[in-house]
């Protein structure tokens, strides 16, 4: 993510500042990819923070028009998580824009969201048909957690769920290309077969004892469709990783240039390459902190290739050019 010029004074704005330092409102323009002063502001800006500017005063910005279903406010924090969730959706469709995903000039379905609060159980997560559907209680990070540690996954995040759960929309667009799903079943296996079943096997027998070689999580190994978005959603973490090393004037001899741009880049392995030094340098500066890592994950042979299949594809945008 870049750092923004500040359009009414000195200093620079950060993705999701409402004001610049001097206290003057302004908004995020996401196709300009920049900040204005007093725009039209998004509807929910005072409700939920939302600082994306709105087509027209009093109507949704573009992300947050795409959620069809929001929270019950009824239940304790849900105002609060939403909020976080959305914060999370902007920053991910903001991400997606620079390969022009979702964007006026993509000629495509556009996700729609269904963002849930939770009562006594854990709200579902997924993707079907279009519809992304986020349980807004995981912004809370005690519970995501426990759920994290749970489910013995070294990283869960609202903006990881977001990749992951966008990246399932994203495969339902490309499938519609059958040049697409030949090679996706080359190098992902058969996404045909049963899921329901798949999932059974893996909650119950656990990943194949050698899945580090071969997917990015043990999740991954559970059915292709699974692979595709967990590689998807580390391509987009891979990728932002960089753009916001560079955004804030940090280097690295791993760089091809100080200006290098992450997104243009064509070339894969370099992207790759790139994305996973700079990650192992932070999670070296996050252990001087006692902190986690930030990129707590391997890189295997395999899954370079299937991180190089997905950035072929996502980089040439919504057209498929």
């Amino acid at each position: 993510m870049q750092v923004f010029s500040n359009p009414v004074g000195d200093g620079s704005l950060w993705f999701d500042n409402l004001t610049t330092a001097a206290g003057i409102p302004v908004a995020y323009d996401p196709q300009a990819r920049a900040f204005l002063a007093m725009p039209p502001f998004c509807a929910n800006r005072e409700r939920i923070g939302c600082n994306w500017i709105a087509p027209a005063e009093g109507e949704l910005c573009r992300a947050c028009a795409m959620t069809a279903i929001t929270p019950d406010l009824s239940v304790a924090d849900a105002l609060t998580h939403w909020a976080q969730t959305e914060t999370a959706k902007r920053w991910v469709l903001d991400n997606l824009g620079r390969w022009h995903w979702f964007r006026p000039e993509d000629p495509g379905t556009r996700p729609v969201f269904h963002l849930l609060a939770e009562y006594d159980a854990p709200a579902p997560m997924g993707h079907a048909n279009g519809v992304v559907t986020i349980s807004v209680a995981e912004a809370d990070p005690v519970l995501r957690n426990q759920r994290r540690k749970a489910l013995g996954e070294p990283y869960r995040t609202m903006i990881g769920h977001m990749r992951h759960e966008i990246a399932h929309m994203l495969w339902w667009r490309l499938s519609i290309r059958s040049d697409f799903l030949d090679a996706f079943r080359a190098m992902f296996g058969d996404e045909r077969d049963n899921y329901g079943d798949a999932l059974k096997r893996h909650y119950h027998d656990g990943p194949p004892q050698d899945w580090q070689q071969r997917y990015l999580s043990s999740y991954a190994s559970a059915h292709p469709h699974e692979d595709w978005a967990e590689t998807t959603a580390h391509l987009l973490h891979l990728t932002d990783i960089t753009d916001s090393f560079i955004a804030t004037g940090l280097s690295s001899p791993e760089l091809p240039s100080p200006s290098w741009n992450a997104y243009a880049e064509t070339d894969s392995e370099r992207l790759i390459y790139v994305g996973a030094s700079i990650a192992i340098g932070i999670n070296h500066i996050n252990r001087a902190m006692g902190l986690p890592d930030l990129y707590p994950f391997l890189l295997a042979g395999a899954t370079h290739r299937k991180l190089a299949f997905v950035h072929n594809w996502l980089r040439r945008g919504a057209q498929g050019i």
